[in-house]
């Protein structure tokens, strides 16, 4: 199949077939005679495994891993088990600081009196003159 039925049967763009290619992600595409890529059920079935892990976060370089764990019937699950739980922690890593972030939006605004007044504490802290200034608003001691 060309690159547009591959990526219409993966879920992946033709753009990103391509990058992935050019990457080293994914071995190239078979060429026909008129020089147009040609893609077999295997490597849709790889496009397919790709496009899942990108579902789920992980980076191109993680993806590269689990592809090699994935040919590699002799691997042992436990390398599988442990880059699923480091990618865990960096999720939840994020999550943490988009909820610190939210939380100090959250406060930020509750500051502000949003009326026709110009004075707005939410921008007179974006300006701050400290460039290391943690604009996180941490959470009072005591309070839960």
């Amino acid at each position: 199949m060309n690159i547009g039925q591959a990526a219409k049967s993966s879920g992946v763009s033709a753009k990103m077939i391509r990058y992935y290619e050019q990457t080293g992600l994914i071995p190239p595409a078979d060429r026909t005679a008129s020089g147009y890529r040609d893609y077999s059920d295997s490597e849709v079935h790889m496009l397919r495994f790709v496009r899942r892990a990108r579902d789920l976060g992980f980076s191109v370089a993680e993806i590269d891993g689990l592809l090699g764990l994935w040919r590699d019937k002799s691997r042992q699950s436990s390398e599988v088990k442990r880059i699923a739980r480091n990618h865990i922690a960096a999720l939840e890593e994020k999550i943490r600081a988009l909820q610190e972030m939210t939380e100090t939006l959250k406060e930020l605004a509750r500051s502000c009196r949003g009326d026709h007044r110009p004075d707005c504490p939410i921008l007179e802290r974006l300006e701050t003159d400290r460039p290391d200034e943690d604009l996180t608003i941490r959470p009072r001691s005591g309070a839960v």
